[in-house]
């Protein structure tokens, strides 16, 4: 069985999803940020034959649909992210979803891809059988998804500038230094800003992430300021 991580902070008013403002103020953008989570976990819990797996930083009792976020996250391994650096805390999360399951794959995402579904997800999970890495590139430069026959090899993510435009370039070079040749994966949008939000909700009618973000639209179209 595999294991499926999910990087993920919680989503308080002012500390997620924060390039959404404007136009969203920071109450929206959390909103938001919450229902890409909710999407996230939903089709995570959807995978079959996998071990859900949270890896988070904040209280989820301080953010926004905390109560409904808790529900959810019922039966789930929940770890504390540590380490200074966003980098530590996503080698740290590898290393410790191996320590708590030893043995088993880790494919790792984030909440920033909500069109992201089982189907995509039993993708990954099938090349990585088939290869000792998998690699999901992000259109901004970043990266999706990372899955690791043996999650020890995240150390190499230590070495790795986060959020630039070059990061998903750097990561590949830092597995292939590590003797890794991921499978990759197909390109994905980060949601990181307006456009990309409402790009990425017309494609996923009907979800927690569509709503979400049509009701912020709808908000600003009927005169309200941005």
């Amino acid at each position: 069985m595999n294991v499926l991580l999910l990087v993920a902070k919680a989503p308080v008013a002012g500390q997620a999803k924060t390039r959404l403002c404007p136009p969203a103020d920071p109450i929206q953008a959390a909103r938001i940020a919450a229902a890409s989570l909710l999407d996230t976990l939903a089709a995570v819990r959807a995978t079959a034959s996998t071990i859900p797996v949270l890896a988070h930083t904040g209280r989820f009792a301080d953010a926004e649909y905390g109560a409904e976020l808790t529900a959810a996250l019922a039966g789930w391994h929940l770890l504390a992210q540590r380490g200074d650096t966003f980098a530590d805390r996503l080698a740290n999360a590898h290393a410790d979803t191996a320590a708590a399951f030893p043995g088993r794959p880790v494919l790792q995402i984030g909440m920033d891809t909500p069109q992201i579904g089982p189907a995509m997800l039993t993708t990954a999970l099938d090349r990585l059988a088939e290869h000792q890495a998998v690699f999901g590139p992000a259109l901004d430069g970043g990266w999706w998804a990372l899955g690791l026959r043996d999650p020890r090899y995240a150390s190499a993510l230590r070495d790795v500038p986060m959020s630039t435009d070059d990061t998903g370039r750097r990561t590949l070079a830092a597995l292939h230094g590590r003797g890794l040749q991921p499978a990759i994966l197909p390109v994905q949008r980060d949601v990181d800003d307006w456009s990309t939000a409402l790009a990425v909700a017309a494609d996923l009618p009907g979800t927690r992430f569509a709503d979400a973000v049509t009701a912020v639209d709808r908000h600003l179209l009927i005169g309200h300021p941005r």
